[in-house]
């Protein structure tokens, strides 16, 4: 029993620990992203946790993340992007393009 024991310490510490990605967020609110430009690390894997605040439905599109995802009227969504190399990244709402605009900055 106590070798069973050992035989499955050792079996779980040896196993690779995965990192969790670091999380940020993202509000709709007034048909607008906010905040409007958001920070993340470069070369890192992140979720964004994109919170749509309004009464109507929005969609987080980015060309440049190649990323599409419906965002439900006062529901939220996450959105997982990276690891991406340092820069600016554009991003907008698929039905408000004129006030839903945004950037990610890689840094």
């Amino acid at each position: 029993m106590i070798r069973m024991l050992i035989a499955t310490a050792v079996l779980f510490s040896s196993l690779p620990v995965q990192a969790q990605e670091a999380e940020y967020a993202l509000d709709i609110s007034n048909h607008r992203f906010q905040p409007a430009e958001l920070k993340i690390p470069a070369g890192k894997k992140v979720r964004l946790v994109v919170r749509n605040l309004d009464a109507t439905v929005e969609e987080f599109e980015s060309h440049e993340l190649n990323r599409e995802k419906l965002i439900p009227a006062k529901g939220k969504a996450l959105i997982y992007v990276g690891p991406l190399a340092a820069g600016r990244y554009p991003f907008f709402g698929e039905f408000n393009p004129k006030t839903a605009i945004g950037t990610l900055i890689a840094e």
